[in-house]
């Protein structure tokens, strides 16, 4: 999916520069990586609020034109006001279209409602995970990632090494890695199946030792 979206060269800086540009209906940025050095620039609001309101945006190649000269780039932090819809600032990065990248990506989870687990045990199925690392070449990045739940079982889980990748798209993850992205939890009789997968959707919290409790006898001499 290709993505494109006008940008222009921020001249003045600084935290009263950008109250004035947000004042003006546009949003401070900055558009860093590569060999050059980071550019600041401006959008206007309106247009990158209508941008961010799309999934895709957030995981595709994007091209930013900066007064007329495009490159490729990646979303990689948003700003925003922490209870008005406003757009405070945003940061992009710049991409080598022969350099391999690393992006996070959504799973969109088709057939819960035919699988085994589902249909046949009543069972309720779980998200584990509900995005993916992937590492790939700037054209194989995909908007992303279908996970097919159709021959899921009740108390089986869908690891990560189980997912269709596109080509060209691998998982990035440490060596021996095979984290579980869905599982499907059958009510009654399933108490050990959501124990596991509460063990692998939180991380473990250290038990707390108890004090001992000193005697209440006294020494009566």
């Amino acid at each position: 999916m290709q993505i494109e979206f006008n940008a222009k060269q921020r001249e003045a800086q600084g935290t009263g520069a950008s109250r004035r540009l947000r004042t003006a209906g546009r949003v401070p940025g900055i558009l860093y990586g590569g060999t050059v050095a980071p550019q600041p620039i401006e959008i206007d609001h309106n247009e990158i609020f209508q941008h961010l309101r799309k999934e895709a945006f957030y995981s595709s190649v994007l091209t930013i034109n900066v007064d007329g000269k495009k490159e490729l780039c990646l979303l990689r932090d948003v700003q925003r006001h922490p209870f008005r819809q406003l757009i405070l600032h945003v940061d992009f990065q710049r991409i080598d279209a022969t350099h391999a990248i690393h992006q996070k990506v959504p799973l969109h989870f088709v057939n819960a409602d035919i699988a085994p687990g589902v249909k046949l045990s009543g069972g309720m199925v779980q998200h584990v995970m509900t995005e993916i690392d992937v590492r790939c070449l700037p054209k194989d990045l995909p908007s992303f990632i279908e996970v097919d739940l159709q021959n899921l079982s009740g108390g089986h889980s869908l690891h990560v090494s189980e997912i269709a990748l596109p080509a060209g798209v691998e998982a990035a993850l440490h060596k021996g890695e095979d984290p579980v992205v869905a599982t499907i939890v059958v009510r009654g009789g399933g108490a050990a199946v959501e124990e596991e997968v509460a063990a692998v959707a939180a991380p473990a919290v250290p038990e707390k030792k108890t004090p001992e409790k000193k005697s209440e006898k006294t020494d009566k001499r």
